[in-house]
């Protein structure tokens, strides 16, 4: 008899505890953007691409140069070293191997981790990006919405009722409409 009572306790605790958890999940307003399709059509972030794409076509330019030159420092050493005494070919070698290390701190300073391009990409996209939020968050504060995902993060979302797209309201927003 008490295990029974003990089990009708529990099941009855579980329903209400399930009863709560349901309505307090009923409550919640969940909306999701777009990011990617908002940042596409918004004329601030294609400049903002545009002026990063002409910067690293200047780097890039630049860095087909340093290149150019090595390759012709290589290719006239190359062609003089028969007849080259051993004093010029230590030094051409050392001239090369600076020239190899200029072309390689280069891309490096331009592109690698940390470098030029990802803190101008910051620079340029900074701004854009906080006033994508701000839109998204009026949105989200104005309809009473408790959580908003980027359809574009790495968070997957495997299914997504359409109702809740409010892309084109912070779209909206974002272009002052």
């Amino acid at each position: 008899m008490k295990k029974s009572f003990s089990r009708v306790l529990v099941t009855l605790m579980i329903v209400m505890l399930t009863g709560l958890f349901a309505d307090a999940v009923s409550q919640t307003k969940v909306g999701y953007v777009d990011s990617k399709k908002i940042l596409d059509n918004l004329q601030e972030a294609k400049d903002a691409k545009l002026k990063l794409d002409n910067l690293v076509g200047e780097w890039q330019t630049q860095l087909n140069n340093l290149q150019d030159s090595l390759k012709r420092y290589k290719d006239d050493f190359e062609k003089k070293k028969l007849i080259l005494s051993d004093a010029l070919k230590q030094q051409y070698e050392k001239d090369t191997k600076t020239l190899e290390t200029s072309v390689a701190n280069f891309k490096i300073q331009k592109f690698g981790e940390g470098g030029e391009y990802f803190q101008k990409q910051t620079e340029f996209m900074k701004p854009v990006q906080d006033r994508v939020f701000k839109a998204i968050e009026t949105v989200a504060k104005k309809e009473d919405y408790d959580y908003v995902f980027d359809r574009n993060s790495d968070l997957l979302l495997l299914y997504v009722n359409e109702k809740y797209d409010i892309t084109a309201k912070v779209q909206k927003i974002v272009e002052g409409k």
